[in-house]
């Protein structure tokens, strides 16, 4: 089920909602719907994943008790490597399966297993609750808050990645308090904005890009049409996982919980560190905090951060896909964060101007990356874009690319709206309706695209 969707906004939505509040004085059974109707929208995409997500749930839940009981780390280590063992199994086997095929030369037979939706970050917010157990910052939780925390549906399937500190205790808060029509309007507002930026703009860049980079597997774009699948797709992905960021928030709202930001107009960017301050908020304080802390990060030598740093980057990469190209990525991005401390180090300030497109054309370059089916994809993209099959041609799509830009650097991020200072007019409310009654119709015209960050 889409958040953009009819279905989801005209009938599951506003009955979850509804179902919500009426029972919102029993801390208990406002729980239980927000369970009933994250696992109905889960099982939306694949009932048969159902059991997968309640066992790595339950058996997380049950190994932190069994630790705690024993007083011993054990547990936790083997509920750590349960979850990474799930999360290679089903995404990674075919990648390593591959591997091997390569160094045997040996024909091996693919798996081909369905990858579960949202895998990526339920088990991430499942490891993260274990480390923490193992690091005394976490309590053990009654189970239903605990299962609500990994199931709520507005960030099961692609975030934020959320902690349990940062969720659980608000269960625990009365919806109805002060603030509540706020929180809703609040809420309605950001569900709009991410589906306006979804509907209008994300699949509407889609329709740029993706016919480009398809083309480019077969044949060498020329100048113009390679920058236009660059630009396209890096404002498509920002509009597409920012929207979803947006709605989900929204949704959160709406039922009195706050969830984290996970963009801050990142293409304001003026360097690769500041980038990964804005970009992906939730899955860089995640990385931070459990892989490249513990690596050392950059409390020790020069070659220890550049270790950590590295490796950080390239899981990064390895993370949003099981393919080289996704890994390359991600050193890419560990160089660029080497090469931006080892700069500042000197002391030498360039321009902010110049200091931002030299950050752009980085992250632009890498999206080429990110993108590309394989690697003959991206260099032949990347070969374009410098002249290699020469400078004719001119970019397409010009009046949509600058509007995306636009509204990418000028909207502010989901928690900035939320934290203003609200008035309700009655010309904004309108404004906003008549954006969601568009939208609406705009998606019920076909089938809505997938948010694209669904596939990692």
């Amino acid at each position: 089920m889409l958040f953009h969707s009819q279905f989801f906004v005209l009938v599951f939505l506003p009955i979850a909602v509804i179902a919500y509040y009426s029972v919102a004085s029993s801390p208990m059974l406002r729980q239980w719907v927000l369970i009933a109707a994250s696992l109905a929208f889960y099982s939306w995409w694949d009932v048969r994943f159902i059991p997968l997500l309640v066992v790595q749930i339950g058996a997380t839940w049950l190994l932190a008790i069994l630790a705690e009981r024993l007083q011993a780390k054990w547990p936790l280590i083997v509920g750590v490597v349960l979850n990474l063992c799930s999360l290679g199994t089903f995404k990674y086997l075919d990648f390593l399966i591959g591997i091997a095929e390569t160094v045997s030369g040996v024909v091996l037979a693919r798996s081909h297993i369905v990858l579960p939706i949202g895998i990526s970050f339920f088990s991430f917010q499942l490891i993260s609750y274990l480390v923490d157990r193992m690091r005394r910052e976490a309590p053990i939780y009654p189970f239903r808050p605990f299962a609500l925390f990994i199931l709520l549906f507005p960030h099961l399937i692609a975030g934020p990645i959320v902690r349990h500190n940062e969720l659980v205790p608000q269960f625990g808060e009365n919806p109805l308090r002060d603030g509540l029509w706020k929180r809703i309007g609040i809420g309605l507002v950001l569900f709009t904005l991410g589906f306006a930026k979804k509907v209008l703009f994300a699949d509407a860049l889609a329709a740029v890009s993706d016919p480009l980079f398809a083309a480019a597997g077969g044949r060498s774009l020329d100048f113009g049409e390679a920058w236009t699948a660059a630009l396209a797709f890096s404002f498509q992905l920002f509009m597409d996982f920012s929207a979803y960021t947006e709605m989900a928030i929204g949704i959160a709202l709406m039922f009195g919980l706050i969830l984290p930001e996970n963009f801050r107009r990142p293409y304001l960017a003026v360097d690769i560190r500041d980038f990964w301050r804005r970009w992906h908020i939730s899955l860089s304080n995640f990385l931070r905090d459990y892989l490249y802390i513990p690596l050392g990060g950059s409390r020790h030598c020069a070659f220890r951060y550049a270790f950590a740093t590295i490796l950080t980057m390239g899981l990064c990469g390895l993370w949003h896909g099981a393919g080289w190209t996704y890994v390359v990525w991600g050193l890419w991005h560990g160089l660029g964060l080497i090469a931006c401390r080892a700069w500042q180090r000197f002391e030498c300030p360039m321009p902010a101007v110049l200091s931002w497109f030299l950050t752009m054309l980085f992250v632009l370059f890498g999206w080429v990356l990110f993108r590309s089916a394989n690697f003959t994809i991206a260099t032949s993209i990347l070969g374009s874009m410098f002249g290699a099959s020469g400078f004719h041609g001119t970019l397409q799509s010009i009046a949509l690319l600058i509007s995306t830009a636009f509204v990418s650097v000028v909207v502010p991020s989901a928690h900035q709206i939320k934290d203003q200072s609200w008035r309700p007019h009655p010309a904004f409310a309108v404004a906003t309706a008549i954006v969601a009654i568009v939208c609406v119709f705009r998606v019920g015209k076909s089938e809505a695209l997938n948010f694209i960050y669904f596939q990692f």
